[in-house]
């Protein structure tokens, strides 16, 4: 097995069985990246508050054969009063959302990284996070090389994202609605 140190954001979380989890987190060295987590839905486990939805934090993991097993974990930030906020949660789900739906996994992209990053710290400080979503989404879909020409993108770049995806997105429809 080889071991890693990175820091990332998490992004999606998905139980199993009675104490484990499945985490995806967007990493600064491996993109996105899924995590097996085991005993941290117990109430003893001193792993659990650093990988929760949208926490900042340093990872050690294994590499095994098929995906990353989660060793230990330290938060660097926790967006406390992004998550105190529910109009800003549910814009930043949105943000996790396209980022699990449009980036591959296991692919390095330190721009994409900085990019959320800097979305949810925007989205933390700022009242208003129109513009911060919308300038999430035009230089997502720059960055990962979905977008014609900028004129459409602007006008249509909620039509043109769930083209892409083949569905309708799940968490813009919550935010839009504040």
């Amino acid at each position: 097995m080889r071991s890693y140190k990175t820091e990332g954001i998490v992004i999606k979380r998905i139980s199993l069985a009675e104490a484990d989890r499945i985490v995806t987190i967007f990493s600064k060295t491996h993109g996105k990246i899924s995590v097996f987590a085991k005993g941290v839905r117990k109430i003893t486990s001193r792993r659990s508050p650093h990988i929760e939805l949208l926490n900042y934090s340093k990872f050690s993991l294994h590499k095994g054969k098929n995906m990353f097993t989660l060793s230990e974990a330290e938060s660097i930030h926790n967006f406390h009063f992004l998550k105190k906020d529910l109009k800003k949660v549910s814009v930043a789900y949105h943000v996790c959302e396209l980022i699990d739906s449009l980036c591959a996994e296991n692919e390095h992209s330190p721009q994409v990284f900085e990019l959320l990053k800097l979305t949810l710290e925007k989205v933390e400080k700022e009242e208003n996070s129109n513009n911060a979503i919308a300038n999430f989404e035009i230089i997502l879909l720059k960055l990962l090389g979905f977008f014609r020409n900028e004129a459409s993108l602007d006008l249509n770049r909620h039509k043109l994202i769930e083209n892409i995806l083949e569905r309708k997105l799940k968490a813009k429809q919550f935010w839009s609605s504040f």
